[in-house]
């Protein structure tokens, strides 16, 4: 099982699919608290715990993805103590965006509730010390890839917007790696590298994720007899305009939770 507050774990699920190609995968976008990222600590912990014990309970996966940056980093170790089976989290990339900077400044974007975490500072102390991390808070990326996936027009100005804060801060114009620290982002990679309009490299956790589910389902066996669904929490109404996307991730049934 796979859970985020939107589409954006959709980018991990294709990399699961990669190293798990017969493993049946739920997915659940959170529409009803979307995006999680403007949402207050004490909101997060309360709901993502909660909610997940609710469809673990109907739905009996053997794992759990929090394909989150956001809910992992506010919300991990709960979910961990909550639920008997493996947990997976997602955490902004900083050890493989420090390993691969030249410049040793490195830009993060993520949302507001992901950036301002200790959790990320005890990354960039662990991986990243001895280099700059520059972080800015980019909320309107999430709607915009939502938005991407619905076949809706995006305002160039919200890419912009996302580059020019990091490089309008001190050490900024030196940035040649960016961690791109929620899965919304790399649905817009494309635009957000025409906007930097630079030579930068983003880094993103959903292979490494996908990479940590296989290990700890190694030597299972899988057999995916059923079409792939999702589930969605909260209203529905623009799901016509989401089936195409959905498609192309092998989603061909929602069912509301």
């Amino acid at each position: 099982m796979l859970l985020d507050s939107g589409l954006g774990g959709l980018t991990v699920l294709a990399e699961v699919r990669k190293v798990l190609p017969n493993a049946p995968v739920i997915y659940v976008a959170d529409y009803a608290a979307l995006p999680y990222g403007e949402k207050t600590e004490r909101q997060i912990e309360a709901r993502v715990p909660t909610l997940l014990g609710r469809l673990v309970e109907r739905y009996r996966p053997r794992l759990v993805t929090i394909a989150c940056n956001t809910a992992s980093t506010i919300a991990l170790s709960t979910v961990r103590e909550a639920l008997d089976l493996p947990i997976v989290g997602t955490v902004p990339a900083i050890k493989p965006a420090a390993a691969l900077t030249k410049t040793g400044s490195i830009g993060l974007l993520g949302t507001a509730a992901t950036i301002r975490q200790a959790y990320v500072d005890n990354l960039e102390a662990e991986f990243a010390a001895g280099k700059r991390l520059i972080r800015h808070a980019a909320p309107a990326l999430v709607q915009a890839a939502e938005a991407k996936l619905r076949g809706q027009p995006v305002d160039p100005a919200v890419f912009a917007e996302a580059a020019e804060g990091l490089r309008s801060q001190p050490g900024g114009q030196d940035i040649d790696t960016v961690v791109l620290a929620c899965t919304h982002f790399p649905l817009v990679e494309d635009e957000l590298r025409a906007a930097f309009g630079q030579p930068v490299q983003f880094v993103h956790g959903a292979q490494g994720i996908a990479r940590r589910v296989e290990h700890l389902t190694r030597g299972q066996s899988f057999l995916r007899t059923l079409p792939e669904f999702a589930v969605f929490t909260g209203d529905l109404y623009d799901l016509s305009a989401l089936s195409p996307a959905l498609k192309v991730y092998g989603i061909d049934h929602v069912d509301r939770f």
